[in-house]
């Protein structure tokens, strides 16, 4: 039951990124956006991930609870592609930048 209710909490933490990636790929700037906030959840998703190998329960259960680690990296990926998206609309807005002057 634990493990449902985690798969809960990750899932309702990452049903927000695809839509949330997909604004940051259609809007094509970082403004609204904060870097230290994708880093920190970023942070907390490999902290997450860390504690699963190395919890000794969870990983003699490995075989029959994999699905709980499979929630933690989809969202990892999702923040990272939202961080890769940061830094392409970064470099986006200094050439507007540029290109205003």
């Amino acid at each position: 039951m634990a493990e449902i209710l985690e798969i809960i909490m990750v899932v309702s933490f990452g049903a927000s990124w695809p839509a949330n990636v997909m604004k940051s790929w259609k809007a094509r700037t970082t403004k609204g956006k904060s870097l230290m906030f994708l880093c920190l959840i970023e942070f907390g998703y490999v902290a997450g991930i860390l504690s699963k190998f190395m919890n000794e329960a969870y990983m003699a259960q490995f075989a029959t609870k994999w699905y709980v680690l499979v929630f933690y990296i989809l969202n990892f990926i999702m923040v990272g592609a939202d961080l890769i998206l940061y830094y392409r609309n970064h470099l986006l807005d200094k050439k507007a930048e540029a290109a205003a002057k």
